[in-house]
């Protein structure tokens, strides 16, 4: 007789602690086989399929599209033959969403292409219908280790209790002052999502409100009049919002900038590049400038211990760099930079900014940089005072490279000119530490030359 076992969002690693329902690839009633993807959720990092661990028939879906589900809280519930279609649940396995091209699945197989649909179902025909159907009308003994039977996963609204599962939506209603009572659940026999919730407070806000009988101050937290829909902060702009605002909060941050003449290290690139062999990007050439640096000035590579009691140096640069991505501004880290060439450098650049734009980038490959190089000069701006990329130390922007007039050896010129501005942790360094890596920069940029006296 098949039991039921209850498959919670596993741990996705990097301090993530919930993720969000993007699509459901199965549906009440399917098939399943053991490491099936179950479900795509988007977390802070990256957007993910979650496979599961039992075979057997899907008897519930927990969350649904667009809600935010904790991580231990339940995914599916699955009616699995005893003996049969599970295993153990250690090191469950989480992939990334394919990029059009197959990718291996961690530790098992290879993915099925994304094809915005449906996924197949395991078995066929009459004989899977039978299946499902037989386990899902027969009586469902509960295991004790996966103590949620069948029935848990279809609300009940009985004395006047709301029908709500998800503690979030709760949540959301109590923040925003919304009686669960008097919303209408849209989902299964009432159930009351997410998506309720938040029409009821759009009610709200465009109710007709009288007017008081004397000046009122208004609540904190409340829109003003006229003001638009509220849309939810989730996913990567949740964890970005949640970043910066610390960074804010617990970062003293300085910030000063030189104007640098980049003519030469312009005309250095050219030079690079006219020759065969991988072609050599601005951000390249500033990556190893960096490096070397950092070197040169291992204060700027490091950050205050998370009790404040201490500064950790860090061994290895871990640069960071800003990237356009389908999702937004992602940083990723291109680790141990230090050991590569300028060649080797362009190359990651590269392959990272590539993964980045196509939403292929591996959550990993977003995390532990220890130094960040924003080249705001894509964006057609000079200049920029940005948060730090907490918890680190220090950020070097760039500004766009322009022909301007410039003295040079006496007299005036047209050059290609940037702003370079350097954003530091105070508590790491004192202006002359910060002062002195920029200066260094700068004369890197206006003589790429210096750099052969570090290398």
């Amino acid at each position: 007789m098949p039991v039921v076992r209850e498959f919670t969002l596993p741990d996705l690693g990097e301090g993530l602690t919930e993720a969000e329902v993007v699509r459901w690839l199965v549906e009440v009633g399917e098939v399943i086989a053991i490491d099936q993807p179950v479900v795509e959720v988007e977390t802070a990092k990256a957007v993910v399929e979650v496979p599961c661990p039992y075979g057997g028939v899907v008897t519930a879906l927990f969350g649904a599209v667009g809600e935010e589900v904790l991580v231990g809280a339940p995914l599916v519930t699955v009616a699995v033959s005893p003996g049969e279609g599970e295993r153990p649940l250690a090191a469950v396995p989480v992939v990334e969403r394919a990029a059009e091209v197959e990718r291996p699945l961690v530790g098992y197989g290879v993915a099925e292409p994304d094809r915005g649909g449906r996924r197949r179902r395991v078995g066929g025909g009459a004989a899977v219908a039978a299946r499902a159907a037989a386990a899902v009308a027969a009586p469902v003994p509960v295991a004790p280790s996966d103590p949620v039977p069948v029935a848990a996963a279809v609300p009940v609204v009985a004395g006047g209790v709301p029908a709500v599962i998800s503690p979030l939506v709760r949540r959301l209603a109590r923040e925003q002052g919304v009686e669960l009572a008097a919303v209408a659940g849209s989902g299964p026999d009432g159930l009351i999502m997410r998506a309720d919730v938040e029409r009821a407070v759009a009610a709200k806000v465009a109710a007709p409100v009288a007017a008081p009988a004397a000046p009122a101050v208004a609540p904190v937290g409340a829109l003003p009049s006229g003001a638009g829909s509220v849309v939810p902060l989730r996913g990567l702009r949740k964890a970005v919002a949640e970043k910066l605002g610390r960074s804010h909060r617990e970062i003293p941050a300085a910030t000063c900038w030189v104007d640098a003449d980049a003519t030469e290290l312009m005309a250095l690139r050219r030079q690079l590049n006219a020759v065969s062999g991988p072609k050599v990007s601005v951000l390249a050439l500033l990556a190893r400038i960096c490096t070397v640096g950092l070197e040169r000035f291992p204060d700027l590579n490091s950050s205050v211990t998370p009790d404040g009691s201490g500064i950790l140096r860090h061994s290895a640069v871990h640069l960071g760099f800003a990237a356009q991505g389908e999702r937004g501004l992602v940083v990723p880290v291109v680790r141990d930079a230090q050991r590569l060439t300028t060649e080797q450098l362009g190359e990651e650049l590269g392959r990272l900014t590539e993964a980045a734009r196509t939403g292929a980038i591996a959550p990993a490959e977003l995390t532990g940089g220890t130094f960040t190089l924003n080249n705001y000069g894509v964006f057609g701006v000079d200049g920029s005072t940005p948060i730090l990329n907490h918890p680190e130390a220090a950020m070097l922007g760039v500004g766009r490279i322009v022909a301007k007039p410039w003295v040079h050896q006496g007299g005036l010129a047209v050059r290609e000119v940037t702003q370079l501005s350097f954003t530091f942790d105070h508590r790491v360094c004192d202006g002359g530490t910060a002062g002195g890596f920029l200066r260094f920069v700068a004369d890197c940029v206006e003589q790429p030359g210096v750099l052969l006296r570090r290398l």
